[in-house]
């Protein structure tokens, strides 16, 4: 055995203490307040002691808590051991990056060589974990027949841990074991046990004794359930759900555990086959691991290397069985999370929520309970936006309303509504909704309102038909079309023997009406700048309806009727240039010796047109122009009423105001 000088060991640059004046210096405690909760917390500090000889591909591994302070704790495991090479790379390397350097597969003795682990290290500080009980600690490490011996202080201020001493010696085998007196933080050996025995659990080659004693799974004091399951006849397994007592700070080896013959395949997870259990954030998944034990019988459904099990029909089952227990576990032991989630969320959003009016910040507190309640399995940034998105409805004025609206949404109906926010604006989506569904409104109540022989059409079926002039073509749906002093002077002259005993009282709000003894008419127009008149102001179409008034059947007269209208239109002379006429003449029926459509010319050319239809053609033609949209979503208009759909498209309480009392 020789010394191995700590210049050597630490390179040329290693200087005696305050030897340089331009040297960084470092206090006696970096490394230990460098180490966070590794520092002080005894169970955080022997976990990570323990993930490091799970990383060096250890079987067993050995604690031993001395009795009271001032005795020796030992970590030794029985993994690879380490070179002086690999010692001083690995374990004098500030932050040193284990899965850069070592790959994320654990590497394991030669007699281990089949077996397959992920290594948890990561930042390269949990292998300082003895400076929780002391500022000075002792390696052995051992490993091709040399066997080296170190200890490693903290009391030098160039250097925040150097080599205080470095022996080789010779030793058969492989391992490595770490011992410190304990001068601070003294665990408790029977909590070390529960807690180790809970972290590493999933892996029943793995086994950690502490003290000399072991907690076999069935014995573990987390244990809450065990249970037989029978996934087919002579292919039983049984399942187990801990409580690991402590939130892990990594889903590394969280989740659904499969043990063959005592053998652990593949690796844990919450995703069990194709079947997600549920999001590896979630608190419930850091906190409890559930192992699917399975006998002899299940070996031939593993694959040789033991990375997962084989597809067949009966590890489906398997499968299918494990996921339905595990989803009745996170459903059954999530309730007492409810309160820890919400709060993480509540906290993570505490600025906006002091925003709100008490009132309103309660009613979020007791929303997100519930979301957490009846969605367990929700990740924390997604109950963090839900949070913060139930906030800003909260400042809303009709927050309120829409909250609750959002809490009926089924899941397919959540799906349609995210797709739909993330293809439109919200103001673009309501434009067009808007407009489609005044359109099928209007369809609606003209279905239910000429079918009923008891409706007012007069202040209902009739002033609706002629504010939606698309019903008439696609042509006249313009905003071009509309009343002016010309047409209504026209029209005053040539309709004034026909008025009835009612008018539109409001004139201002439907100008284009006329209401006549047995019909009610709209009359409208565009303009337009005419180039052979030096690009004056011509009338350019005149569309004209005729409203047929008490269920009544379009007969000759009715069209001989509008075919006059054309006709003086056309010869009064007080229209601005040669319109074309569109007339049309709606009724309840139209007779079968009627021709539907009528031509009208003047002086050799066509003027215009005549067409007679019925409410109903109306209704099936703006059905087949809008594809349909009303049969696919039927209960929205089947149980509102002709009337209610009236109100709604007007914008109105009653079409009443229109028209004055009868005297």
């Amino acid at each position: 055995m020789h010394t191995i000088p700590i210049k050597h060991l630490a390179g040329t640059s290693m200087a005696k203490k305050g030897k340089a004046a331009n040297e960084a210096l470092f206090e006696e405690d970096y490394v230990l307040r460098s180490l966070g909760r590794i520092g002080y917390d005894p169970d955080v500090a022997l976990t990570e002691l323990v993930a490091n000889t799970w990383d060096a591909g250890a079987a067993k591994v050995a604690v031993i808590i001395p009795e009271e302070t001032g005795g020796l704790l030992s970590v030794e495991d029985d993994g690879h051991g380490m070179t002086e090479d690999q010692f001083r790379k690995r374990w004098l390397t500030l932050g040193y990056n284990r899965h850069r350097s070592q790959g994320a597969n654990v590497q394991f003795p030669s007699e281990r060589d089949d077996w397959m682990r992920m290594a948890f290290g990561r930042n390269g500080i949990g292998r300082h974990g003895l400076l929780c009980f002391s500022d000075h600690y002792m390696v052995e490490t051992w490993t091709n027949g040399v066997l080296s011996t170190i200890v490693i202080g903290t009391r030098n201020q160039p250097s925040p841990f150097y080599i205080q001493s470095y022996k080789t010696g010779n030793r058969l085998g492989h391992g490595t074991r770490l011992l410190v007196e304990v001068e601070r933080h003294r665990p408790d050996p029977d909590r070390i046990r529960t807690v180790l025995s809970a972290r590493f659990l999933h892996d029943p080659q793995f086994v950690v004794s502490v003290n000399g004693q072991s907690v076999p799974l069935s014995e573990h004091e987390g244990l809450l359930e065990e249970r037989k399951i029978q996934v087919e006849p002579g292919f039983d397994v049984t399942a187990y759900v801990v409580d690991t007592t402590r939130t892990a700070k990594s889903t590394r080896y969280q989740g659904v555990a499969f043990w063959v013959s005592n053998r652990l395949v593949g690796l844990p997870s919450w995703t069990v086959g194709t079947m997600a259990v549920l999001d590896g954030r979630v608190r419930f998944a850091k906190r409890y691991a559930i192992v699917i034990e399975c006998g002899a019988e299940w070996l031939s459904e593993v694959e040789p290397d033991w990375s997962k099990f084989k597809i067949t029909e009966r590890t489906d089952r398997l499968f299918e069985a494990a996921n339905g227990y595990a989803q009745e576990m996170v459903e059954k032991l999530s309730a007492h999370l409810i309160e820890e989630n919400s709060e993480d969320a509540l906290y993570k959003n505490r600025e906006d929520l002091r925003t709100l009016p008490r009132r309103s910040m309660l009613e979020v507190a007791q929303f997100t309970k519930t979301v957490v309640h009846d969605q367990p399995g929700i990740p924390p940034e997604t109950l963090s936006k839900v949070v913060k998105a139930v906030i800003k409805i909260q400042k809303a004025r009709s927050g309120s309303s829409f909250l609750d609206k959002l809490m009926e949404l089924d899941e397919h109906d959540i799906d349609g509504l995210d797709r739909l926010l993330g293809q439109w604006t919200v103001e673009d989506a309501l434009t067009v909704l808007d407009e489609i569904d005044s359109r099928l409104s209007i369809i609606a109540a003209m279905e239910k309102l000429s079918g009923d022989q008891e409706a007012d059409e007069l202040h209902t079926l009739h002033p609706l038909v002629t504010q939606a002039r698309w019903l008439f073509g696609p042509e006249f749906d313009s905003s071009e079309y509309a009343s002016n002093n010309t047409l209504r002077t026209v029209a005053t002259s040539l309709f004034n023997a026909r008025k009835g005993g009612q008018a539109f009282a409001n004139a201002a709000k439907r100008p284009d009406i006329v209401v006549l003894s047995d019909a009610t008419l709209s009359i409208v127009g565009t303009e337009s700048f005419d180039s052979a008149k030096d690009q004056l102001v011509m009338m350019r179409d005149v569309l004209l309806i005729e409203l047929k008034k008490g269920r009544s059947e379009i007969g000759r007269k009715e069209m001989n009727q509008a075919a006059e209208y054309v006709d003086e239109l056309v010869s009064s002379g007080g229209i601005e240039g040669a319109p074309f006429f569109h007339a049309f003449v709606v009724g309840h029926s139209v007779a079968s010796n009627v021709s539907t459509v009528t031509n009208r010319e003047y002086n050799g050319a066509q003027r215009g047109r005549v067409t007679a239809t019925t409410y109903n053609q109306l209704a099936l033609t703006a059905n087949r122009r809008l594809h349909g949209l009303k049969a696919r979503i039927p209960s929205r208009y089947e149980e509102v009423s002709g009337y209610e759909l009236v109100q709604k498209v007007m914008g109105t309480p009653s079409q009443a105001s229109f028209v004055p009392p009868a005297e």
